[in-house]
């Protein structure tokens, strides 16, 4: 597979509440799954797809959506030092898009956010 030029880098700091706002941005049949706390705001996992909220500008009043379906990711990696010195890990994603790298901090749970993809990929 040729080396792809990363398109998007979004850090992962921890879990958190799935925020009520995102029901405004959800289809007919999708639901949260999971959401997890960025710089300024959140990832969002649901049973279609991942939402990436980025707040931008000084005030963060302009607000950027990324929106990810599943079906257009081809392959993923994850990356940790153990259990031990697992103060950060890596996930990348390719997808029809191009790359995607996401780090995450270590209040996100390496395995646990592994077996998240791993369940919208393959169920």
């Amino acid at each position: 597979m040729p080396e792809m030029d990363n398109i998007l880098s979004w850090t992962l700091i921890s879990e958190c509440p799935i925020p009520s706002d995102v029901n405004d941005l959800l289809v007919e049949g999708e639901f949260a799954v999971a959401a997890y706390k960025t710089f300024r705001d959140s990832a969002i996992f649901t049973n279609k797809r991942l939402i990436v909220r980025d707040a931008q500008g000084i005030t963060g009043k302009k607000v950027e959506i990324y929106s990810l379906p599943y079906s257009s990711i081809i392959m993923w990696s994850t990356e940790n030092a153990g259990k031990f010195l697992d103060f950060n890990a890596e996930v990348e994603l390719w997808t029809r898009a191009g790359h995607i790298k996401i780090n995450l901090q270590k209040g996100v749970h390496i395995r646990k956010f592994d077996k998240l993809i791993a369940n919208a990929l393959l169920k």
